[in-house]
């Protein structure tokens, strides 16, 4: 990649959030970098290159000196805000985003189409789309992220030329994409398709969610598929490939050298001596199986009584979209099956399940990665899940277990050093959570060096550094 060239020309990140929150502290606004997936997936390609990041700030600010301010504060970090009407940002994000798009990306069937929430999602796509084609510089790379924002590419590049940019423009999506049939159960699913081809570089996180997307495209548009992974369209050549996403394992590896993430492994390991710990972090999201992950684990006690008291499940759910009632659904559910498996299970000698319905702190989150023996993913589906990954990075000295859903990304990956299992079949959990805890210390280093060795060498950085060059060599065509 020539770095100097790449610099000169500019990086735009854009998502439909920022990653940074803001807040006002009295006649000023203050803004601080978040955590999340996209953010952890980027965090080693933001550090090396120049780069501005657009989006939704997620908060709504009527008064316009107050906007200004905190757009002033947001440029300190690099960012730029596009504020959103409150109706409009909620119709976009929960009512079409996540309440139609996201549910079916997943394979979730019964998903009602709404116009309303639809000409919310087209309308914030153009706000979005004029703000950066008009900040964009001439020859800027162009990086949109996500469901979010399907149709922007075609829009920036429409608005672009208006402007007399030329610009190249990738796209990432980082939920999987379905199978025809899924896809095809949304009625704007062409319009959708045609606003991503106008990127010229299209990414996925695995060859599963590739074929997907070229198959549509071949199938439900008039596209000349070149090769494999080169669509034309209208006459605008795209390339479709996978680019396997990642964590940065440095910024693990550090952590678990500081004295306060010592000082509490040193309590949680004396807290849970004679026990087995199997560490679950997940947003409360149905995609991710905490349900089943719970009825599994139970299944698991019934059969090995003699070791309810020597595991314990720790489980993190991480609140998510609580304003959507199927989450808010969700939450009850999993309230109440906690609730039944603690009163089952418990006893006065302690209980072998911990649910934390919050989020963590970085030196929580990596102590607890760190003594844990097991990790349990359970995805019903996932466009990747980086906490496979989180994990196995804080498992150096330990090598601990990764029990993945062979429906999450990383098992396409992750497969060969893990025990994989279908998140819907009880019988299969168990057993696997039983091989896990009962695994040998051989096996289990044998197992961990291919993990580690896929991580320390697909990290975020790379990932990031692989897309430029490929959005970068295919614009110079």
């Amino acid at each position: 990649m020539n770095t100097k060239h790449q610099k000169q020309r500019g990086l735009i990140l854009v998502s439909n959030r920022l990653p940074l929150s803001i807040k006002k502290e009295g006649d000023s606004f203050q803004s601080s970098l978040s955590s999340g997936g996209l953010v952890t997936a980027l965090s080693g390609l933001t550090q090396s290159m120049k780069f501005r990041w657009f989006g939704w700030p997620g908060i709504y600010i009527e008064d316009d000196e107050d906007q200004k301010r905190a757009a002033e504060s947001l440029t300190e970090n690099n960012a730029t805000g596009i504020f959103l009407d409150p109706e409009l940002a909620h119709e976009h994000y929960n009512g079409f985003s996540n309440c139609i798009l996201w549910p079916i990306l997943h394979y979730q069937s019964g998903v009602e189409f709404d116009e309303t929430a639809w000409a919310a999602y087209q309308r914030v796509n153009e706000i979005f789309a004029d703000i950066v084609a008009g900040e964009a510089n001439d020859g800027d790379f162009i990086w949109v992220h996500d469901y979010h924002l399907l149709l922007l590419p075609s829009l920036l590049r429409k608005r672009l030329k208006e402007h007399g940019k030329q610009c190249p423009i990738g796209f990432t999506l980082h939920t999987p994409f379905p199978a025809g049939d899924f896809w095809r159960s949304l009625p704007v699913h062409n319009d959708l398709l045609k606003g991503v081809l106008a990127s010229d570089v299209v990414g996925f996180h695995t060859d599963e969610y590739q074929r997907n997307f070229t198959d549509r495209c071949a199938q439900s548009l008039n596209v000349t598929m070149k090769t494999e992974d080169r669509i034309v369209y209208e006459g605008h050549e795209t390339f479709v490939g996978t680019f396997i996403v990642g964590i940065d394992p440095q910024k693990f590896s550090d952590s678990r050298l500081d004295p306060k993430v010592q000082d509490r492994i040193r309590e949680l390991e004396k807290e849970y001596k004679d026990k087995k710990v199997i560490i679950g972090i997940d947003r409360l999201d149905y995609t991710k199986g905490i349900v089943q992950k719970l009825k599994g684990y139970d299944h698991f006690l019934q059969q090995h009584p003699d070791l309810v008291n020597k595991v314990v499940l720790i489980q993190v759910a991480i609140p998510s979209r609580e304003d959507v009632k199927e989450y808010q659904e969700l939450a009850e559910e999993v309230s109440f099956h906690t609730g039944r498996f603690i009163g089952k299970y418990s006893s006065a000698d302690g209980t072998p399940l911990i649910y934390m319905h919050r989020s963590v702190s970085f030196t929580e989150l990596t102590a607890l990665y760190c003594i844990s023996d097991v990790c349990l993913l359970t995805s019903r589906r996932d466009g990747m899940n980086l906490v496979a990954s989180e994990y196995v990075a804080c498992q150096a000295e330990n090598h601990g277990v990764l029990i993945l859903s062979e429906l999450a990304g990383a098992a396409s990956f992750l497969k060969p050093g893990s025990i994989i299992f279908h998140p819907s079949r009880e019988q299969e959990m168990a057993d696997a959570i039983y091989r896990a805890v009962t695994m040998d210390e051989k096996e289990k280093e044998e197992r961990y060096r291919g993990l580690i060795d896929f991580v320390s060498t697909h990290t975020s950085a790379k990932w990031g550094e692989s897309f430029i060059n490929a959005l970068e060599g295919y614009s110079e065509r």
